[in-house]
């Protein structure tokens, strides 16, 4: 079987539990692909991409209600909107590989392995919302990173700038100051939490810095100055600025420069 194509297959795929477990399987049987590179791949006229779910329910940013993590409904509606957006980074790898013909194959393989890793998180996670009596789709979410991925579906530059390396990489600013306050908490759920987030973190490290790896390589083949370039693509598609303080080592770990480090940190 061909790789992007399956890709695109497992996409469309709504039932979370089939998506995981799919994109798990093809990062087990990569070595059994072949890759066309050039292939120019149509995305189905009937189905929307990408596949999800009767829920969640889907809701703007705004309209998601606050709770605390305090509470025991709090902490299960935080580990949702977690898992939802690692249910999203299995689509967004996948979207990656489909979606842009011309690349290296290892371009492909990177994301197939992040696709698989994504997959891994939110199963993590899923389970841990089940030990709290609750599962994906109990409380509304949001598609702020599926939104950024359309928005750059037809520029890979800014796809890798934008969502790997600037809406991702937000993941590693937030996760430590999320696990303080499980830790404050202190109960057994939260202190579990904790520890998947560990997991978590370590993970995306590595995601965010093929991000960077590509987003680099793009830059390099384009003639394009990346920091510059970056700047202007952020401009243009009016991506958010990370919310301080930055989790600088785990930036500067997933390849981020202390230039670039000083622009978003200012």
């Amino acid at each position: 079987m061909e790789l992007r194509q399956r890709a695109l297959q497992v996409l469309c795929i709504t039932d979370p539990e089939e998506k995981s477990a799919a994109a798990l399987d093809m990062y087990a049987r990569a070595a059994q692909f072949s890759i066309d590179a050039q292939a120019a791949l149509a995305s189905p006229a009937d189905i929307e991409l990408p596949g999800h779910p009767e829920k969640p329910l889907l809701l703007r940013h705004t309209e998601l209600a606050r709770r605390s993590p305090a509470t025991p409904e709090g902490r299960a509606v935080l580990m949702h909107a977690i898992a939802h957006i690692e249910f999203n980074a299995i689509n967004l790898a996948l979207d990656a590989i489909w979606r842009f013909p011309g690349m290296p194959e290892a371009f492909y393989l990177d994301w197939l392995r992040v696709a698989a890793e994504e997959a891994k998180h939110f199963r993590l996670l899923r389970d841990h919302l089940r030990t709290m009596g609750h599962d994906y789709g109990d409380f509304p979410a949001h598609q702020g990173l599926w939104t950024m991925c359309e928005k750059t579906a037809g520029d890979i530059v800014a796809r890798m700038a934008l969502v790997p390396r600037t809406l991702e990489a937000r993941g590693l600013d937030a996760t430590p100051l999320i696990q303080k306050k499980l830790r404050q908490i202190g109960t057994s759920d939260s202190l579990a939490a904790v520890e998947i987030l560990d997991i978590i973190l370590s993970e995306e490290i590595g995601h965010v810095a093929i991000g960077n790896h590509w987003y680099r390589w793009l830059c390099k083949r384009d003639d394009l100055a990346p920091h510059p370039h970056f700047i202007a693509l952020t401009s243009k598609y009016e991506a958010p600025r990370p919310k301080p303080p930055l989790n600088e080592a785990a930036r500067l770990q997933a390849g981020f420069t202390q230039e670039e480090l000083l622009w978003l940190n200012p």
